[in-house]
């Protein structure tokens, strides 16, 4: 039973940051607009495509990911 126990901590505090993120990520005026982030703007047409952006949060999340997986086999 002591795996399961890490395991539900490792994803309530998951859920928190991710609770975190959702609710912090709008006030940083950063996130969107790195270089690298492609965005068009014809007429009354938008198109953003953030690669950089992506690239960052994917990188952010599998190491908290891999420290989580790590607390749980610890």
């Amino acid at each position: 039973m002591g795996i399961v126990g890490r395991l539900l901590i490792s994803l309530g505090v998951f859920l928190i940051i991710m609770g975190l993120l959702f609710i912090f990520t709008p006030k940083i005026p950063i996130l969107g607009k790195l270089p690298g982030d492609i965005f068009i703007r014809r007429g009354n047409f938008t198109f953003i495509f953030p690669i950089t952006t992506s690239v960052l949060i994917s990188l952010i999340l599998t190491v908290l990911l891999n420290l989580v997986i790590w607390l749980i086999r610890r």
